[in-house]
């Protein structure tokens, strides 16, 4: 040994372990990191290595694609919770690509499991664009610009631990046997983690926005429907002709907000419903004919009112699920509708038939 005194396990040094010829003149384990002997100076010791791994050019090229995967992935997240997603965004495509999937699978309750499943897989590409991101980012670092509790085992395997890396930062997990010696990797490690923890935030609150718009569109769906079966009883009068204008300005009015609920979350339109009795798409054609029986009593001029705004609403309705989820019909609406509920595999029953709760309709 160069220099004298005993060796300072205090000080710390990534990669160097004990030798069994060296015996206690040279470096010695403590724990999984290693020491080196005090009498090598910073001088005369080398340096942990920082650089990095690769060649510049390909560590630009590594490093840009993995910052366009964690913008692609912020700049969905963004549209999906706070604006409106456009048609080829990352999680209309995918949501878009499990509804024809599910499309394709037998069995009737296929297409209830499409809304939830949608949702799992769009917040799993999340995390994959964003861990995935990150690890060709912290990829040209490896080994040299991180503190390893053991080395490589070999030189294939620094995108493996640049993965295992960004996954453990991004779940917050910090298991601390690989961490950033880099000053850039210091910076940019809690930074993964805050966005772990936004995306984390963000899903959660989307499940939760989603229950509500559910819950508004059933109901609406079970009013119409009761309708229908009061008109069609034969036992029973039924209700009058036209329903009361106060009938039609509430249909209006949550017809709309459902409509607005598709627009801000297009999610939901990929939640069938089995139950018949809570299936807009199943009765938005009834509904359309009650609007329509309203338009032909002239005389009860607030119906005739208020029915007029009942078209307007469901033309619009017919409008929005053509231009954002492709539901392809004739010209008319009535044509669109008719699509819509197709696309939901739900249909309407013959007249004057009552369906059963759970029943489905031919």
């Amino acid at each position: 040994m160069d220099g004298g005194g005993p060796a300072d396990p205090g000080r710390l040094t990534p990669g160097v372990h004990a030798s069994p010829e060296r015996g206690d003149a040279g470096a010695r384990d403590v724990g999984p990191w290693t020491s080196r002997a005090s009498g090598q100076n910073d001088d005369q010791g080398d340096p942990p290595p920082t650089g990095c791994a690769v060649n510049p050019a390909a560590a630009v090229l590594v490093s840009a694609l993995g910052a366009a995967l964690i913008a692609v992935a912020l700049f969905d997240v963004f549209a999906t919770l706070f604006s409106h997603p456009r048609r080829h965004s990352l999680s209309r495509t995918v949501i878009s690509v499990t509804w024809s999937a599910c499309h394709h699978v037998p069995g009737a309750r296929a297409l209830a499991l499409a809304g939830p499943l949608a949702f799992i897989v769009v917040v799993a590409s999340w995390a994959t664009f964003l861990g995935g991101g990150w690890a060709l980012l912290y990829w040209p670092w490896m080994p040299g610009g991180f503190l390893h509790a053991a080395e490589l085992t070999g030189a294939g395997t620094g995108l493996l631990d640049a993965l295992y890396f960004s996954l453990v930062t991004l779940t917050t997990l910090g298991y601390g046997d690989v961490s950033p010696a880099h000053g850039l990797l210091r910076v940019a490690a809690p930074l993964e983690s805050l966005l772990g923890l936004g995306l984390l935030t963000a899903s959660v609150s989307w499940l939760l926005s989603i229950f509500p718009v559910l819950s508004r569109r059933r109901a609406l769906a079970y009013e119409i429907r009761l309708l229908e079966e009061v008109g069609a009883d034969d036992s029973d009068p039924g209700p009058p002709s036209p329903l009361p204008a106060s009938v039609y300005a509430d249909l209006t009015s949550r017809l709309v907000a459902c409509e607005r609920d598709l627009v801000t979350f297009p999610i939901t339109y990929y939640f069938h419903d089995d139950d018949p009795r809570f299936a807009l798409p199943a009765v938005m054609g009834h509904l359309l004919d009650l609007a329509e029986q309203a338009r032909r009593h002239g005389t009860a001029t607030d119906a005739h009112f208020h029915g007029g705004l009942l078209i307007r609403a469901i033309d619009d309705f017919a409008a929005s699920i053509v231009g954002r989820f492709r539901v392809l019909g004739g010209g008319s609406t009535r044509d669109v509708l008719e699509a819509y509920a197709h696309d939901h595999a739900v249909g309407r029953p013959a007249a004057g038939r009552h369906l059963r709760p759970g029943e489905a309709r031919t």
